[in-house]
C-alpha cells in the first residue's frame, strides 16, 4: 500500500477513526482505512479478518536473517530469467487477507 498524507487528511482521520491495533476483527476497506489513518505504524497485516499490528523489529531475532533471506533471494532473482522480486509489499490475496511479507517472488509473464 503505497502512503501519501496530507497534514489535513492525517488530523480529519484520525478524529473519525478508531485506533487499528492487534486483535482487531475488521473488514479489508475497514482495515485499510484506518491504517491509512495511522501513519505511525509502519507495518499491519489483515488475515482471515484479523489485524496483526508488527512489534519493532530486533537486530538479532530478525534483521540479521530477514537481510540473508534477501540476499540469497536477490542473487536468485539476478540468475534467474523470468522472476522478479519485491520487498515488503502489501498483497491483497482475498476479501479477508492483506498480508505484507518480507519478501515475495514473482515469475514475470
Amino acid at each position: 500500500m503505497v502512503r501519501e498524507y496530507s497534514p489535513q487528511i492525517q488530523s480529519d482521520s484520525a478524529q473519525t477513526c478508531p485506533p487499528l491495533q492487534s486483535g482487531d476483527r475488521l473488514s479489508r476497506p475497514e482495515f485499510e482505512r484506518r491504517y491509512a489513518a495511522a501513519p505511525h505504524i509502519k507495518k499491519a497485516e489483515l488475515i482471515e479478518g484479523i489485524v496483526y499490528v508488527a512489534s519493532p523489529l530486533r537486530h538479532e531475532q530478525h534483521g540479521k536473517p530477514h537481510s540473508r533471506v534477501m540476499t540469497w533471494l536477490g542473487v536468485y532473482q539476478a540468475m534467474t530469467p523470468g522472476v522478479d522480486l519485491s520487498v515488503e509489499p502489501t498483497v491483497r490475496i482475498d476479501l479477508d487477507n492483506e498480508p505484507q511479507p518480507d519478501a515475495v517472488l514473482f515469475l514475470e509473464c
